[in-house]
């Protein structure tokens, strides 16, 4: 009966969507949790939490050896550091749900002729870890907006739209 094989592989499904779902919701509780710290120069060190906020900065004693624009350069890598950190972290987090996913049936193994979506999604542009003054930033910033050369214009220039009220209607 090709109903009941069916009808077996959708609940199969389902009950993978569902435990991905409880994979999120633990995998969402463990993030919370996490936090990464980081020390430069034995004297600064920065702690963040799972988003990359710091949450915690300590000096050591004899921080006042060095001069303000150290330790500021300090307390910036220690902060860099400490997050590169986190975000390993998370991504270990999220390996259980990789792995589901991985096993999971695609779209288009559910249903014939749809086209695959997520054949190549784009990644995530990494931020800049620049100061706002650096060159690095001003390139990214200058760069050409994106442009369109295949749109149709929706309203020649010059008329009027008066929406509901046009007589056109």
């Amino acid at each position: 009966m090709p109903n009941e094989h069916t009808r077996a592989e959708l609940h199969a499904v389902i009950e993978q969507v569902g435990q991905q779902f409880r994979t999120i919701a633990q995998i969402q509780r463990d993030r919370a949790d996490l936090t990464a710290s980081a020390t430069v120069r034995k004297r600064v060190t920065v702690t963040v939490n799972a988003d990359g906020m710091v949450i915690e900065t300590k000096f050591a004693g004899t921080i006042a050896d060095l001069e303000y624009s150290e330790i500021a350069r300090a307390v910036t890598e220690a902060a860099q550091q400490a997050g590169a950190e986190v975000a390993r972290k998370v991504q270990a987090l999220m390996e259980p749900l990789n792995d589901q996913r991985a096993r999971m049936p695609k779209l288009t193994d559910l249903i014939e002729g749809i086209p695959e979506f997520a054949a190549n999604p784009p990644g995530p542009v990494p931020a800049s870890t620049a100061p706002p003054s650096a060159p690095e930033r001003a390139v990214r910033e200058g760069a050409a907006a994106m442009e369109f050369d295949d749109v149709e214009v929706a309203r020649p220039e010059g008329t009027r739209d008066r929406g509901v009220t046009d007589s056109g209607w």
